[in-house]
């Protein structure tokens, strides 16, 4: 992949979320769910979405593709036509839910690889993108990242499970634990990854802190030993898998 057609698909997906994010007021989203295909609202997003492609398609032909305004104007329509539709599908499913505002994202981004790759005429990044995916170092982290999610959860919560009972309820969020946890360690295997290891402990001086009043309130020594000994088990162990995968990939 040439500089030049990673420059157009960035400038794509940037032009997206400027669109999306940027210029899209509330009340057109308010609108769109109440009005459905009747809204004009959804019809001004999706000619602005139209526009805004226009522009990064104008600029690549005019800079390094030999396509013609035929060209911009087919993959203008596409992408205008295609955000009118997947937005209306949208409105008629339940608002303010993550898995179909994950979909919505996630079509408009099939649309826009669409666009790309007939711009760039080949499917050869697919190509280099599936030899990218399927290479020793990308499966390693990614099985990394994996381990660190909800199996290590599961492993501390079993060795954990010997003490819990012992504790009063602590007053604290349903699984709010579980996902601090597998946050914390995402943190600490990227920091890993990146060798950088004295965030690491930066990151461990912050949770102290952040726990501290808590704790201190608590008077109660049974939940801080068992914070402490959930946060060294889940640290310790994606210390170790993060340098087990760096030595790995070092050879």
């Amino acid at each position: 992949m040439s500089p030049n057609e990673l420059s157009l698909l960035l400038g794509l997906v940037l032009a997206h979320m400027v669109g999306d994010f940027l210029l899209q007021p509330h009340t057109w989203v308010v609108e769109r769910y109440r009005l459905k295909h009747r809204s004009r609202a959804l019809l001004w997003h999706a000619l602005m979405h139209g526009a805004l492609c226009g522009v990064v398609l104008l600029i690549a032909a005019g800079h390094f593709t030999n396509r013609g305004l035929i060209a911009v104007l087919a993959g203008v329509v596409g992408v205008m036509a295609s955000h009118w539709l997947i937005d209306l599908a949208k409105a008629q499913l339940a608002p303010e839910r993550l898995r179909w505002f994950l979909v919505d994202q996630a079509l408009h981004g099939l649309v826009l690889v669409t666009v790309w790759l007939g711009w760039v005429g080949n499917l050869a990044p697919l190509g280099e993108l599936a030899s990218w995916l399927g290479s020793p170092d990308v499966l390693g982290i990614a099985l990394a990242y994996l381990l660190v999610s909800r199996p290590l959860s599961i492993v501390i919560t079993l060795v954990l499970k010997r003490w819990s009972h012992q504790l009063e309820d602590t007053g604290t969020l349903a699984s709010a634990g579980a996902r601090i946890g597998m946050l914390e360690r995402f943190l600490v295997l990227t920091l890993v990854l990146l060798d950088q290891l004295t965030a690491v402990g930066f990151l461990l001086a912050a949770k102290s802190v952040l726990r501290f009043g808590d704790l201190r309130e608590a008077q109660d020594r049974k939940l801080t030993e068992y914070v402490l000994l959930g946060t060294l088990l889940s640290v310790a162990t994606t210390l170790a898998l993060g340098m087990l995968i760096r030595l790995l990939l070092d050879g």
